[in-house]
């Protein structure tokens, strides 16, 4: 079985292709979500988390939003952050994919597979582009955030263009072009050589 990284700059539309790959029947782990439950609900890594970042937490509650505050405006308090997070996320994964295993192929998404370097543990990558203007307005619409903050945000991960090398398949998400039949091309092209 083929393990499909899917990923792109925030505002990309990563959920919005991975909903389609889902109803063409396709298993997709989302890797933002898995992080915020184990931040949220597995012990031992709030305990290493509320070490290095005390001051996100109140009344022995994180705060999601201190901790963003923290960790989007200093690369190293990120970097420390996902080595935290990162190696609980790849154990959940694989429980996953053994779970998933009758799948022609499964989905990992995550917004920065590349940077991490997680892309080399995956089969193939998924690119999603898109305009940074249009990123940015999508971003600010979802999350009702200022555009420094989106920008912030946007300045811990690579462009498009920097990204480009490492993808297998690119999907232009511009408001243009037809996004479903780009999904639907890579999928007939993934199905074919999983068999």
């Amino acid at each position: 079985m083929l393990t499909i990284g899917l990923t792109g700059g925030i505002g990309s539309g990563k959920s919005t292709v991975a909903k389609i790959f889902e109803t063409l029947g396709i298993p997709v782990f989302n890797s933002d979500i898995e992080a915020k439950k184990l931040l949220l609900f597995n012990d031992e890594v709030k305990k290493l988390v509320k070490a290095k970042f005390e001051s996100a937490f109140e009344n022995n509650q994180l705060n999601k939003t201190k901790l963003a505050q923290l960790v989007f405006n200093d690369k190293t308090a990120l970097n420390q952050l996902n080595q935290i997070i990162h190696p609980e996320v790849k154990k959940v994964f694989l429980q996953w994919v053994e779970a998933n295993k009758t799948a022609p192929f499964v989905i990992k998404e995550a917004a920065i597979l590349i940077e991490t370097e997680l892309h080399k543990e995956l089969d193939k990558l998924i690119l999603l582009t898109a305009p940074t203007s249009l990123r940015i307005q999508r971003v600010i619409a979802r999350d009702e955030i200022a555009e420094q903050e989106v920008i912030e945000r946007m300045n811990n991960q690579l462009s498009d263009e920097k990204k480009i090398p490492f993808a297998d398949f690119v999907i232009q998400n511009d408001d243009k072009t037809l996004v479903v039949p780009q999904v639907i091309k890579i999928y007939d092209s993934l199905i074919v050589t999983s068999k």
